[in-house]
C-alpha cells in the first residue's frame, strides 16, 4: 500500500505546485454607456478563469473612463500594477508619454508576429489609438462612433419623413423646430464630462477642421474657425432656436430623455445601441451625424493596455487574457450584446454576426461610418487639455459665455497645459 500513499503524496505536491505557479493578475474596467456591461464583463472573466488554470484574472469595475486612467495609476504608484486596463484609446499616447503603460512590441515578437501582421484583422479607423511612435501600445477592443438617433413616431407626428434623417446641420435645425413641444426638445446632446469634447471633435471635423495634431500631443486647434462654427452651432440650438435644453445634461440623462419621448433626436455613441434597441418603446432610427462641410467623426471606445511594473510571468499572463479577450468570436459577442462595433473584420465573417447584422441593421451605421473616422483625440495632459474646452463648453450651455470667447478662452488654457511638453520637445539651438 505504500506505493498508494506515494502516489497521494505526489498528487498533492503536484496539485500545490499547479496553485503555486498560477499567475495572478488585475483587470482594471469601465464602464462609459449605458446597459449592463459591468455584469458581462465579469462574467467574461469568470469564463476565462474556468477555460484554464494558467492564470487567474481578478476583474476590478473601476467606473469612468477617467476614473479608471487615475485608478490604474495610483494601484500602480502602490506597487500593485493591473496586468490589463480597458483603458479610453485616446488616453493611450499620454500614457505612453508619462511613462505608465508598456511597449506590447515584446509580447509580439514572443509570438513570432509583427505588429502588421496582428493589426492587419482590425479595422484601419483604430490603427492610430493604438501606435504610438511607431510601436503597438494597445489592442482596440470596443470602439464606436457617435450615431444620431430619432423617433420615427415623432417624425411622424411632425410631417417629417421617418426614413429620412436629417443630414445636415441646416436639416437638424430645421427638424429639430417641428419636433420640439412643450414637453419635449427636439435634440439632445451629452454634455457631461468626455461625452462633450467628443461630441464637439465630431462637430468640428464635420465642420471642415481638425481637432488637434494627429502626429503632436502639444497642439490642439480650438480657436479655429472650424471649432467656433462647432460652439456656436451648439449655443445656437439651446439660445436662438431653441431645440435643446439649457444647461449641462450627462449623457445618462440624454439617453433617458430620448427613452421617455423628451427628446426626439439625440447624439450618443454606438456603445448605447443596445440599450436603446432593448430599452426603446416606440420606432427609432439611426442615422449619421449631420454634416455641415464634410461627414467625419471621431473613432471613440477603449483598448487594452498593459501598466508598468509587472514581472515577465504577469505580462505574459496579461497578454494571453488580452489575446482572449480580443478574439474574433469574444469581440463579435461584445459588439452584439453592447452595440459596439467589433475592432475586428473578422468577426463580421461569422456566422453567428452575419445573422445578427441581418435582424439589426442598425448595427451597420456605425461601420458605414467608419470611411469618415478620423483618430480620437490624443495629447499631452488629454483629459485636463480636453476639460479646458469641455468647461468652456458648459458655461456656454448654461448661458455664463458665448461661443467666439469660450473658444479663445478654451485654446488659451489648453496652451498653458501643454507648455510643459511643448517646451520638452521643442529644438533647441544654440
Amino acid at each position: 500500500m505504500r506505493w498508494i500513499s506515494s502516489l497521494a503524496a505526489a498528487a498533492v505536491a503536484l496539485t500545490a505546485s499547479s496553485a503555486i505557479a498560477q499567475t495572478k493578475i488585475d483587470f482594471f474596467f469601465p464602464v462609459p454607456v449605458d446597459g449592463k456591461l459591468a455584469k458581462e464583463m465579469t462574467r467574461l472573466t469568470k469564463l476565462y478563469n474556468d477555460s484554464q488554470k494558467d492564470v487567474a484574472v481578478t476583474g476590478v469595475y473601476t467606473g469612468s473612463y477617467d476614473e479608471t486612467k487615475l485608478k490604474a495609476q495610483a494601484a500602480t504608484a502602490a506597487g500593485k500594477p493591473p496586468a490589463v486596463v480597458l483603458m479610453s484609446a485616446n488616453f493611450v499616447l499620454d500614457l505612453k508619454i508619462s511613462g505608465d503603460i508598456v511597449s506590447l512590441e515584446p509580447q509580439l515578437k514572443a509570438d513570432g508576429t509583427t505588429r502588421t501582421k496582428f493589426l492587419d484583422d482590425f479595422w484601419p479607423a483604430v490603427h492610430a489609438n493604438a501606435i504610438v511612435d511607431g510601436e503597438l501600445y494597445a489592442v482596440p477592443y470596443q470602439n464606436s462612433t457617435p450615431l444620431l438617433y430619432y423617433n420615427k413616431e415623432h417624425f411622424k407626428e411632425a410631417g417629417l419623413d421617418p426614413e429620412k434623417p436629417p443630414q445636415t446641420w441646416a436639416e437638424l435645425v430645421d427638424a429639430a423646430k417641428k419636433l420640439t413641444k412643450a414637453d419635449r426638445y427636439g435634440i439632445a446632446l451629452p454634455e457631461g464630462y468626455d461625452y462633450m469634447g467628443w461630441i464637439m471633435e465630431a462637430l468640428s471635423m464635420s465642420n471642415g477642421g481638425r481637432y488637434f495634431n494627429e502626429e503632436y500631443g502639444g497642439e490642439v486647434y480650438y480657436d479655429t474657425p472650424s471649432m467656433l462654427g462647432a460652439a456656436q452651432f451648439v449655443e445656437d440650438l439651446v439660445f436662438k432656436h431653441k431645440v435643446m435644453q439649457q444647461g449641462v445634461v450627462e449623457g445618462g440623462a440624454v439617453s433617458s430623455n430620448f427613452l421617455a419621448g423628451k427628446a426626439s433626436m439625440m447624439l450618443l455613441s454606438t456603445g448605447s445601441l443596445s440599450f436603446v434597441r432593448d430599452s426603446m418603446k416606440m420606432p427609432y432610427g439611426v442615422a449619421f451625424v449631420p454634416r455641415n462641410v464634410r461627414n467625419a467623426v471621431p473613432i471613440g471606445g477603449g483598448s487594452l493596455v498593459m501598466f508598468k511594473g509587472l514581472s515577465e510571468e504577469q505580462k505574459a499572463a496579461g497578454w494571453k487574457f488580452a489575446k482572449w479577450l480580443s478574439s474574433t468570436e469574444n469581440l463579435g459577442a461584445w459588439s452584439r450584446f453592447t452595440g459596439y462595433f467589433s475592432p475586428r473584420k473578422s468577426a463580421y465573417d461569422t456566422a453567428e454576426m452575419k445573422d445578427f447584422m441581418a435582424k439589426n441593421p442598425d448595427a451597420k451605421v456605425a461601420l458605414d461610418q467608419l470611411p469618415y473616422a478620423k483618430p480620437w483625440f490624443a495629447t499631452y495632459q488629454t483629459v485636463a487639455v480636453r476639460k479646458a474646452l469641455e468647461d468652456e463648453m458648459q458655461a456656454v450651455l448654461n448661458g455664463k459665455k458665448k461661443a467666439p470667447q469660450a473658444v479663445k478662452d478654451a485654446q488659451q488654457a489648453a496652451d498653458a497645459l501643454m507648455k510643459p511638453y511643448v517646451e520638452q520637445t521643442a529644438l533647441k539651438l544654440p
